[in-house]
């Protein structure tokens, strides 16, 4: 059985946990269905070697995501990612958007910035993002 290598990039300078980092990163991949259903993801133990991190975070990170029903384990065989519907495959996506709206907006006005400015930044984001 293949396992996959997951592509996540951990940030050691961000305020963001590690275990978050790993989690919204590794739900993505699977909301995007860059990772399939049945994929094979690495043993705990692999996963946290290869990104250097503890077992225990890595551990908290695929049960966290079992429990929302994106990851499914199999005793004496491994971890899968389970079959995601469509409708709940939208609900991921729309949230994951939602959270780092607001986690850039909680940064924009704990330095001061008005609705006003978050709100033209924010269109102004929008179009050098979307014009590329």
């Amino acid at each position: 059985m293949q396992v996959v290598k997951i592509p996540i990039q951990i940030n050691e300078n961000s305020a963001e946990p590690l275990y978050h980092q790993i989690e919204n990163q590794l739900r993505s991949l699977i909301v995007t269905g860059q990772l399939g259903e049945g994929t094979h993801l690495p043993s705990i133990r692999e996963f946290a070697g290869s990104l250097n991190c503890s077992v225990i975070t890595v551990r908290r990170v695929y049960q966290d995501l079992e429990n929302e029903g994106l990851l499914r384990t199999k005793q004496g065989t491994g971890t899968f990612v389970a079959q995601v519907e469509a409708g709940d495959r939208e609900n991921y996506r729309l949230k994951a958007a939602q959270e780092a709206m607001q986690a850039a907006v909680q940064s924009g006005k704990s330095v001061g910035c008005t609705e006003e400015e978050l709100e033209s930044l924010f269109r102004e984001v929008l179009r050098a993002v979307y014009s590329n």
